[in-house]
């Protein structure tokens, strides 16, 4: 059942929703700065540990007889006989020799420790074996003979006891409220108390801090209150001035006067009330008005003794006409925002919703970073003020110039690019040329001979592996010929080199003359070809017979050639 309440209690938590009344103890009280309770109900040790420690306390510590005879009070008004309590007593996993471990025989408070000038135990003399955890500890009473005293007992933390017994301890405390003789015969007064720990009722030696008490029929509530760093609370309420004076003598430091019908308190002679209208303290000198306002103090020149208190930009008077407190400025109407509104101490802040920006006070949508941008193929958002321009597939931005786009391939080959309203009109990447079936072959620089020594080809590009022989021994470029030398002497001195193409979105890009030679072998080799089928044509038609027929098919070769040249994808 506890178990069930407990569940009820934890889960809305969790889930944000508003929590359950706390359970109630049957019984309670509190000993100067501690407090019992006892909770009954089925319960497991754990789930009574965390009852108790969702209240602000920990299960009971029965460190001496004067906790055992709390216990013993708690349950003289509770009918059933012999209910097992859990206390905060509990053995870990392991085995130990009881007879060597004190008088705990190795259990442990749930607080850490063994502290104790008390131990109950129900069967002592029977223990002959270790004991082995992980155990814990219940008290039981036994109402027959009289009186019932509890003594401990050792029982599995996963069995289900009656109830369990909770401690709260609190720094300061107040005594029960003191209330005129004459005002309670005259009329029927009752006092409810309540405890921060959930326990109501009107019988108690002493109320712990945060305690509030409701006195009827006067209408009068209060709190226990202490002052940081006192061990004895007072009640107190938040409204300033004197209550009944029936009740605490109205609350007033010394005198409580209700002869007029409303309550007032008044002061010694060298004493000016202070601003909770109950508390006193000697007439302060004209020059400490400043330690009597939060904020600043006017002094009135008129009036001796007398003084105003003013708060900054921002605050307010609060009741007591002393301190200051902030002024939401958010609920005022119209709103100071143009959408969201968050108040701060002496001040607020606007604030925009998802999807807006705050801009000179007002909230708009932000710009597309996109907007006014040259991509040639696509553009792509960065964040909300950058971005990025993207190609199509086959294609990767241009290293020199990222907003316009040029063909890339990093394999021996790949599809070429054509015009889908002219096939024959078709594009390759550099370093490729336009094979069957519309496809670019990568072009294999290493059998042109564009290396003297060793070639490596890569997809687009190619690298020589300069030799000794090479002004570039040992180095990686496009070119390690000695005739070159001089012509770099104004540069680096040193060869370009060629980057090693891998898997990335950038082309490999060659050197510039890679173009030159590629285009000079092509022209050479053209007019060898043209030169030899003219020299074949001039023999062959001196046979007469078929010239006709020779001018078609010598004709058509340079014809294929120039096509070839013609449909040769002219560089990106």
């Amino acid at each position: 059942m506890l178990r069930v309440l407990l569940l009820g209690m934890l889960a809305p938590a969790g889930l944000g929703l508003p929590v359950p009344t706390d359970p109630q103890p049957r019984g309670s009280q509190c000993i100067e700065h501690d407090c019992f309770a006892l909770f009954r109900g089925p319960a497991t040790f754990l789930a009574a540990s965390q009852v108790c420690e969702h209240l602000q306390g920990h299960l009971m510590t029965v460190r001496s007889s004067v906790a055992a005879d709390v216990i013993s009070l708690l349950l003289s008004g509770d009918s059933d006989n012999g209910p097992t309590l859990w206390i905060g007593l509990q053995f870990p996993p392991g085995c130990n020799d009881p007879g060597h471990l004190g008088p705990l025989r190795g259990f442990q408070w749930v607080t850490g420790d063994q502290n104790t000038s008390y131990s109950r135990w129900a069967r002592l003399q029977e223990e002959q074996t270790p004991i082995c955890g992980p155990l814990c500890v219940a008290v039981s009473t036994i109402r027959s003979p009289a009186p019932p005293e509890p003594v401990w007992e050792e029982q599995q933390c996963t069995a289900e006891a009656d109830g369990f017994l909770c401690e709260f301890e609190f720094k300061a405390s107040c005594r029960p409220l003191a209330v005129e003789s004459r005002a309670a015969a005259a009329a029927s007064v009752s006092i409810t108390y309540s405890t921060p720990f959930g326990a109501r009722g009107a019988d108690f030696q002493a109320l712990p801090n945060g305690s509030s008490a409701v006195v009827a029929p006067f209408g009068v509530e209060l709190v226990c209150a202490a002052e940081a760093g006192k061990v004895e609370a007072r009640w107190s309420r938040e409204a300033p001035g004197a209550w009944d004076c029936s009740v605490e003598n109205g609350g007033c430091e010394h005198f409580c006067n209700q002869s007029a019908g409303t309550p007032h308190c008044f002061c010694l002679g060298d004493e000016i009330l202070q601003a909770d209208g109950r508390s006193c303290a000697t007439a302060p000198a004209e020059h400490s008005c400043e330690t009597l306002c939060e904020h600043f103090c006017v002094n009135n020149p008129d009036v001796p003794g007398s003084y105003t208190c003013m708060c900054e930009t921002g605050y307010q008077l609060a009741a007591d006409q002393h301190r200051c407190e902030d002024v939401d400025d958010c609920l005022q109407v119209p709103s100071l925002c143009p959408q969201r509104c968050v108040n701060k101490k002496g001040g607020f802040e606007c604030q925009c919703y998802p999807g807006y920006e705050l801009v000179d006070g007002e909230c708009v949508e932000p710009l597309d970073p996109c907007f006014g941008s040259n991509c040639e193929y696509q553009c792509q958002p960065l964040g909300q003020t950058d971005y990025r321009c993207v190609c199509a597939e086959g294609f990767v931005p241009k290293p020199s110039d990222p907003n316009r786009c040029q063909m890339f391939c990093n394999q021996t080959s790949c599809p070429a690019d054509c015009d889908p309203n002219n096939p024959d009109n078709c594009r390759c990447p550099e370093g490729y040329i336009l094979d069957e079936g519309s496809m670019c072959t990568d072009i294999d620089e290493c059998d042109n001979g564009y290396c003297p020594q060793e070639c490596r080809n890569l997809p687009g590009s190619y690298q020589c592996l300069c030799g000794p022989d090479s002004p570039f021994a040992g180095q990686v470029g496009t070119d390690c010929d000695t005739s070159k030398v001089n012509e770099e002497e104004e540069g680096s001195g040193e060869p370009s080199a060629s980057p090693t193409p891998g898997a990335t979105l950038s082309p490999s890009p060659t050197g510039p003359m890679h173009s030159g030679v590629l285009i000079g072998i092509s022209i050479a080799s053209l007019s060898l070809v043209v030169a030899l089928l003219a020299l074949l044509c001039h023999l062959r038609k001196k046979q007469g017979a078929m010239r006709a027929e020779l001018e078609y098919k010598c004709g058509s070769p340079a014809k294929e050639v120039v096509l070839q040249q013609v449909r040769t994808p002219q560089k990106l």
